[in-house]
């Protein structure tokens, strides 16, 4: 299946620091991202989405800057080809406005309704952090 990169910007009203717990760990990413988010031994994410589990491995990670989340299937370790979700948060220099870019690398969605399904969710964030 083909797969589609979805990439946008929004601005939220908050510190880097704050915004980036929510971005990073499982407690935060519960709160607006997922329905539950588990830590498994290997220290891989499990992202429970309508009762159903996905897989997912802490690609990278920088503090206060970005991280990448890479969904893989436990049951076909063989596929490289890995959807994955990374946020990353930038500051405009001149008016020091937040930004945060999400990158969704999946075949589930087409853009518009990947777009209408980011917009839910970082309104969700922006209710919690109060920007």
């Amino acid at each position: 299946m083909v797969k589609n990169k979805f990439v946008a910007d929004y601005q939220i009203n908050a510190s880097k620091k704050i915004v980036f717990q929510y971005l990073s760990t499982a407690s935060g990413l519960e709160e607006w991202f997922a329905d539950e988010v588990r830590i498994n031994e290997d220290k891989n994410y499990i992202f429970n989405f309508d009762n159903e589990d996905h897989y997912a491995k802490l690609a990278s990670i920088r503090t206060n800057s970005h991280v990448k989340f890479e969904f893989y299937d436990p049951d076909d370790p063989d596929n490289t080809d890995h959807s994955y979700i990374e946020f990353k948060l930038e500051e405009n220099e001149l008016t020091q406005s937040l930004f945060l870019k999400v990158i969704d690398y999946s075949d589930s969605y087409s853009n518009e309704e990947l777009t209408a399904i980011w917009e839910g969710l970082i309104g969700s964030l922006k209710e919690i952090i109060g920007g």
